[in-house]
């Protein structure tokens, strides 16, 4: 009797074997439930994509797994907070007022990005003046020390712009990160269609048009527009964009009457003018339900999945892409134009040499970056400019009269 329980034991053992390998087997061949699933993970991405491409018209953020996620998320922000825009930058800076020294923590997504890139758009002056400043320092450090290695930052550096008097400000200039969407929804309908070419499966290609039409529809809303340059133009204020004290960049942008209030964007969220209408409620709870209708479809698809995974695949690729690719200020919709660089490898004396071409710039800085009571001989320094600029304006007047 025990041989004969042993042996259906045996044969038990491995029609389970077989059993469970015919289903890994018939999941990897046609993994339907997997894309589903996906398309409820990985909202934030979609959210960050939008929020640098929205605003100028066409959106390209493909259509990819995330969206369902986001498209409810977004929902609740738009009823909740009254906003789309991601609600905090993902790069801490602060915004001050050069007439005044005001100084603001930035709430904009865009300023936010305008910082965190700005090693890769920065002049070409600003970079030689970087890799100066470090060979200066380094000097520096060897007449003391030898053997000491090349600093990696030194004093601080202050890059002066403009507002561009030619480029439209609040229109996003297309750049490669934002063609990258449109070529990547072309290859996306090119993968759906080879099923209906070859099995006669148009559900494939279906769900990629639907799913690339809802995509476009979210990133088209007028919405986008309002939240991402909710200020006032034809400012004429000077504002500073810098992380804080022990930052190597500030960024100075003085005004011309031709740019973007930068303390009215730096207000981001508080910004009660940019909160979302009935109507964008309205449109948003419509796209969430018709991505949910989608994902329903979606899941019900059973044959040459493959072709689906590549079509989301390849979309949150592109998504990533643009999420954290690096843009320069006329594809937020603040053009610039170069003025000149100043930097010295002490902090002090680059605020006094901006002080000296641009009066109140350096004092502006001066609280932000020495908190607390300045030396002596520091004091005396800014009390010679001080009366270097009283005596301009005594002369000025003089000639006047």
């Amino acid at each position: 009797m025990a041989p004969f329980l042993s042996t259906l034991m045996t044969r038990e053992s491995l029609l389970s074997s077989r059993s469970i390998s015919d289903e890994f087997k018939s999941q990897w061949l046609h993994p339907g439930d997997v894309f589903s699933v996906l398309l409820i993970l990985g909202g934030e991405i979609i959210a960050r994509a939008l929020a640098q491409l929205a605003g100028s018209g066409l959106t390209p953020v493909t259509f990819s797994f995330g969206w369902v996620a986001y498209s409810v998320t977004a929902l609740v922000s738009a009823v909740g907070e009254n906003k789309l825009m991601p609600p905090d930058p993902d790069c801490k800076c602060k915004v001050i007022n050069g007439r005044n020294g005001f100084t603001r923590d930035n709430s904009s997504w865009i300023l936010g990005r305008m910082m965190r890139d700005f090693d890769q758009w920065s002049h070409p002056a600003t970079k030689e003046k970087v890799q100066s400043l470090l060979d200066e320092k380094w000097t520096e450090l060897k007449r003391s020390r030898p053997l000491a290695k090349r600093p990696t930052r030194a004093g601080l550096i202050a890059t002066i712009y403009e507002p561009s008097k030619t480029q439209r400000l609040g229109v996003a200039q297309r750049d490669f990160v934002y063609w990258s969407g449109i070529f990547t929804m072309a290859v996306q309908l090119g993968i759906a269609a080879i099923p209906c070419g070859l099995f006669d499966d148009w559900g494939i290609l279906l769900i990629t048009v639907c799913g690339n039409i809802l995509a476009l529809a979210t990133g088209y809303l007028p919405q986008w527009k309002k939240e991402k340059w909710a200020c006032r133009t034809q400012a004429k204020g000077t504002y500073i964009l810098t992380r804080g004290n022990g930052s190597q960049h500030v960024i100075i942008i003085v005004g011309n009457g031709h740019g973007l209030n930068l303390e009215d964007l730096a207000a981001g969220q508080t910004n009660i003018e940019a909160s979302t209408n009935a109507l964008t409620r309205l449109t948003l709870l419509v796209l969430a339900l018709l991505w949910v209708l989608l994902l329903i479809t979606a899941s019900g698809v059973k044959d040459h999945t493959w072709y689906l995974l590549a079509v989301g695949g390849i979309g949150i690729i592109q998504n990533v892409f643009v999420a954290g690719g690096s843009r320069r200020p006329e594809n937020f919709g603040i053009p610039l134009d170069f003025v000149e660089v100043l930097g010295r490898t002490k902090v002090m004396d680059t605020l006094l040499e901006m002080e000296k071409k641009y009066s109140g710039m350096g004092r502006a800085l001066l609280e932000e970056f020495f908190p607390r009571k300045l030396h002596p001989e520091d004091l005396s320094k800014w009390e010679a400019i001080d009366q270097s600029a009283a005596q301009a304006r005594e002369d000025g007047m003089t000639n006047t009269s």
